[in-house]
């Protein structure tokens, strides 16, 4: 039954079990990155920030390409967050080279509500021209 649901929550891809697939990979990225080493980089006008905000905008933007409606949305948004969270504390806890950092868990935070403000624009759909609908409609 769940599975069901979980489908309903889809807009209606030709391949939405290879987008998910493509969308977990992207969060596992993310995660992966957050907890290794940092790369040697300068730190120009908080650059820092602004990369955190970018991989969460990247991940919210693609949830708005695979969900149709709001509750879909702000769940797979709540729970962006709430990974970006997890990740500030892990690096605090786990990794050596990395910190705790509120600031970074609030870039991924607007990076999520700027990812999903996509929704309400044309963009919303470009997965859907992109992939098209089963049978080619879409």
């Amino acid at each position: 039954m769940s599975g069901l649901r979980f489908g309903r929550s889809l807009k209606p891809l030709r391949h939405p079990r290879a987008w998910c697939a493509l969308w977990c990979l992207a969060i596992a990225v993310v995660v992966v990155a957050s907890l290794m080493p940092p790369p040697p980089m300068p730190d120009f006008d908080h650059s820092d920030k602004w990369s955190h905000f970018l991989g969460y905008f990247v991940l919210a933007a693609c949830a708005v390409q695979l969900f149709r409606n709001w509750a879909a949305l702000l769940g797979a948004g709540l729970g962006l967050v709430l990974l970006g969270i997890g990740i500030e504390h892990a690096q605090g806890a786990l990794s050596t080279g990395r910190t705790f950092d509120m600031k970074d868990a609030l870039a991924n935070t607007l990076g999520v509500v700027a990812g999903l403000g996509i929704r309400l624009t044309p963009l919303r759909d470009l997965l859907l021209r992109i992939d098209g609908t089963p049978g080619g409609t879409g």
